[in-house]
């Protein structure tokens, strides 16, 4: 394909993409397909001769979408959102375009400047304390990661780097191996299952620290921990609080949680994946009330800020914990302007492969950019607060009904729900809306319970798709009964 085909073939692409979002809701929103589906429809192995570009696009319509899960459907209410937009896409085109991996200042300066300044804005926007923005002299910074799962690993390490050092100084005569084998990272048991990972891959401890019946860790439940831990010799060393927790959007108590983990010396981390968003909204922000007190905090723009995936914003109060944890500097990534002394202190936000797990990065600050100029923040603050008005009226839907129960607050855009009955009620409740495929929901456990969750994600989602959604909802819940009282009696 030559630049003059490569025109003509984008401008089609373009087109499609733009019809497939403009009429996504005229398609069935989960697929009806089995698993190993595609392998019958596709060769082989890769053919010899090259095929040409209407072959391929052809196959679209025929192999791809047929089994796709069409996540910008108005009728998609499962996970949490995951964000788009027209400008996010353009400008993802102009990143795979210019096609740079900007490990490092010198692998392509526009590509490191523009994150660090990207991360200060949207630091601004949240109204997160100075410490955190890297501005001109600042020691704190932010950075673009791959996932929020990726952020608490990074923290984690980071932590655990930190922890290390220190317990070494004050005590040369325990080996690193010693002092790993009694770190201890904690989270709340309501916290995403990546923390738990990242405590894996660190080869750390890790342990639940009980919820009260709002879902939310208070400080009362991780001194008793901490203190039980001590006791018994362990060195707890990292603490991941989350802000909107994936099964029903609940709180850690950040300003009970925040002096612990200072006076104890313990990294705190924020996870706010979904919820943070919703902080560029003065009547949301007191939700963040207490990331003073954190090393670390994260949120996801590609979950709710019409940012598409992946943009995962991270920002650490000291970087040089990050780099400290991370350095490594052969002399091919080295660069001439490193010489000067002031460079290394001054810019060392410009090496952002000491930020992360892998070395290459996209030029991923381009989304923001285009994101933030163009719906500006008076256009995200109302996407955010559209979708939370809709989940309240989802909300007053359910309530209406006496057979319907709310399992958690509704803060944000997630409703958790179910009938009052058995769980095993609720899982053929659940079976017979995503079977009937008009609308596709997921469930949670919230303790012994099993809920559905109803969160409202799509971009162009409206007041009437979630009156449909109850409608239908409320119809399958009708049929179900009817049957399920002549069988379970």
């Amino acid at each position: 394909m030559d630049a003059a085909e490569f025109r003509k073939r984008g401008k089609e692409m373009v087109d499609y993409v733009a019809d497939y979002l403009e009429k996504i809701e005229k398609r069935q929103v989960f697929p009806d397909v089995e698993p190993g589906y595609l392998r019958p429809l596709i060769a082989d192995c890769a053919p010899q001769d090259p095929e040409s570009f209407e072959d391929v696009f052809k196959d679209i319509e025929k192999i791809i979408m047929p089994g796709v899960t069409h996540w910008h459907s108005p009728y998609f209410f499962a996970y949490f959102p995951a964000a788009s937009s027209f400008p996010a896409l353009l400008a993802d085109m102009l990143c795979g375009g210019i096609g740079c991996v900007g490990f490092s200042w010198a692998a392509s300066p526009a590509c490191t400047e523009l994150e660090t300044v990207m991360l200060d804005w949207l630091g601004k926007m949240i109204n997160l304390p100075e410490e955190f923005l890297a501005g001109k002299d600042g020691q704190g910074g932010g950075v673009i990661q791959g996932s929020a799962s990726e952020a608490t690993l990074i923290a984690l390490l980071a932590a655990r780097t930190k922890t290390i050092r220190q317990v070494q100084s004050e005590r040369p005569e325990l080996t690193e191996a010693e002092i790993m084998g009694r770190l201890v990272a904690y989270a709340s048991d309501q916290a995403h299952s990546s923390v738990e990972r990242a405590a894996l891959i660190g080869a750390v401890k890790i342990k639940n620290v009980p919820s009260d019946d709002t879902f939310t860790v208070c400080g009362s439940a991780l001194k008793k921990v901490l203190e039980e831990d001590k006791a018994a010799g362990l060195i707890p060393f990292f603490f991941c609080a989350t802000l909107g927790t994936t099964s029903c959007c609940s709180f850690d108590k950040l300003l009970e949680l925040g002096p612990i983990c200072n006076k104890e010396n313990i990294w705190m981390h924020i996870d706010a994946a979904y919820a943070g968003s919703a902080f560029i909204c003065p009547e949301f922000r007191h939700l963040l009330n207490g990331v003073e007190f954190a090393d670390s905090f994260n949120f996801n723009p590609h979950k709710w800020l019409l940012v598409n995936f992946d943009c995962s914003a991270m920002w650490v109060k000291k970087r040089s914990d990050l780099i400290g944890a991370f350095k490594l500097e052969p002399l091919y990534l080295q660069h001439h302007h490193q010489e000067s002394g002031n460079f290394i202190i001054k810019w060392d936000y410009y090496y952002y492969f000491h930020w992360q797990i892998p070395l290459g990065r996209r030029f991923r600050s381009l989304k923001l950019w285009f994101v933030l100029r163009m719906y500006g923040v008076k256009g995200l603050q109302e996407h955010i607060r559209k979708h939370i008005r809709l989940s309240h009226q989802f909300e007053h839907l359910v309530l209406q009904d006496k057979r319907f129960e709310i399992c958690a607050e509704v803060v944000l855009g997630l409703v958790c729900f179910r009938l009052k009955g058995s769980n095993g009620l609720n899982e053929a409740l659940l079976k017979s809306i995503n079977d009937a495929k008009k609308i596709h929901l997921v469930p949670c456990h919230l303790r012994e319970k099993f809920v559905l969750r109803f969160a409202i994600c799509s971009r162009t989602v409206e007041s009437t798709h979630i009156k449909f959604a109850w409608q239908h909802i409320s119809q399958l819940a009708t049929d179900l009964l009817k049957t399920w009282e002549q069988n379970h009696h």
